[in-house]
């Protein structure tokens, strides 16, 4: 790991930045993989599939069949059953509990007569983009597929790359998934939005992808609505002389692992902490599978020195990071400081890793500093508001004037004339 002091604001930008790659570059390339996709249908999909995934796609074997799902759970181990079924219950606890807190529907009265009342229902059908790939997301399931159907989604699709895990096909079984399609990358984005023959369109897409996902999501996004352009993950660390370096390590470690491109920050008081950290870092890495992806992730992984932890929550504020543990003495003070993370884990014994599968608080979370502005999956992103405006004469009477009013300031003189062919 780089070192860095807070005062070198040069490297501190470059850090916060963390832009990748040229979103130009990234849409010319994704640009006509949609609109083929969007004219063609399932003939592009068998196209885009053999070309990307090596898999040969057909009409028949576009979606997953229900044999096929009932007969993934004989490739799984009781083990991950078990797992997954804990993961599953504390995340329906969590959600459920935030779908009680949130107003179903209420109504007021703004002026005399006239009634306003706003409901809340869960949208028709949604889209689920499930990474496959590099590695096998049978969490990720949880966290979109299960959420959905608290939320009281009627239709619920996966799409996820071939060949798709036993353990993905099982977590899509236990979640309810209505159907499931052996079709990833940006052209999967596609057919969810527009539909083609094998797969009929939703209203919404939601769960991380990389890049090439990522920016079809927001070309689609209008058609359909999207949950957040989530880009590489990341973890920023806030800990103090007193924080065990092999934890601190280990859990930079297991971020690193998930991408070339995804960022591991530690920002400490301590340059005795940072030096032992850094040394656990080298060693604990030789002994992990993915070395490869790890070693390239570290490229982008500073320690950033601070000189106490007010200085520290005001970094993580500024970097606004998916991921964000405290692991200091005063760490509940120091999280009552932070206003911009995804989610953040507070002591020692509160790893990344909780929250990714168990805790019962979902996983998909904004990256790229849009933790200044975006919120975790939850079950208000499968929601969607309405009102019903109820107004009477006398109501109506009330408002006549300064509707009026208003209308003829924007010379739209139709709608002052909407209320004075009434009277």
């Amino acid at each position: 790991m780089k070192t860095t002091g807070y005062e070198n604001k040069e490297a501190l930008e470059r850090i916060i930045d963390r832009s990748g790659a040229d979103p130009i570059q990234v849409l010319d390339i994704v640009r006509p993989i949609v609109e083929d996709v969007r004219s063609r249908g399932d003939a592009a999909l068998i196209d885009y599939t053999k070309k990307f995934d090596k898999y040969i796609l057909t009409v028949s074997n576009i979606r997953v069949t229900e044999q096929e799902i009932k007969t993934a759970r004989e490739g799984v181990d009781e083990s991950f059953i078990k797992a997954l079924k804990h993961a599953k219950k504390n995340i329906a606890k969590y959600h459920l509990e935030q779908l009680k807190n949130i107003k179903k529907s209420w109504k007021t009265e703004t002026d005399e007569g006239v009634e306003i009342t706003e409901k809340t229902r869960a949208i028709q059908s949604c889209g689920a983009y499930i990474p496959g790939g590099r590695a096998s997301y049978p969490s990720t399931v949880l966290m979109t597929c299960a959420v959905a159907r608290i939320a009281g989604v009627k239709r619920i699709v996966v799409v996820s790359p071939p060949p798709i895990t036993d353990e993905v096909l099982y977590a899509c079984e236990l979640c309810g998934v209505d159907e499931v399609y052996r079709v990833g990358g940006a052209q999967a984005v596609a057919a969810l939005a527009y539909g083609t023959g094998s797969i009929k369109k939703v209203d919404k897409i939601v769960g991380p992808g990389n890049k090439y996902v990522t920016c079809a999501k927001l070309l689609v996004y209008g058609k359909v609505d999207i949950d957040m352009p989530a880009g590489p993950s990341e973890v920023l660390i806030i800990a103090d002389g007193k924080a065990d370096p092999s934890y601190i390590a280990a859990d930079l470690l297991a971020q690193a692992e998930h991408d070339p491109d995804a960022r591991s920050l530690l920002v400490t008081d301590s340059k005795e902490l940072a030096e032992k950290v850094s040394q656990q870092v080298e060693e604990q890495k030789a002994s992990l599978k993915r070395t490869e992806i790890i070693s390239k992730s570290l490229e982008h992984s500073y320690a950033i020195l601070v000189k106490d932890m007010d200085e520290a929550a005001l970094f993580a504020n500024r970097y606004a990071p998916e991921h964000l543990e405290i692991n200091a003495a005063d760490a509940q003070t120091i999280s009552e400081k932070i206003t911009n993370a995804g989610t953040i884990f507070i002591g020692g014994y509160a790893p990344v890793a909780a929250g990714d599968y168990v805790s019962g608080e979902n996983h998909v979370l904004p990256t790229g500093g849009s933790a200044r502005f975006a919120s975790a999956l939850g079950v208000r992103d499968f929601l969607r508001s309405y009102s019903l405006q109820k107004i009477s004469e006398k109501g109506l009477r009330i408002m006549g004037p300064s509707i009026e009013t208003l209308a003829e300031a924007e010379s739209l003189d139709a709608h002052s004339n909407a209320v004075k062919k009434r009277f």
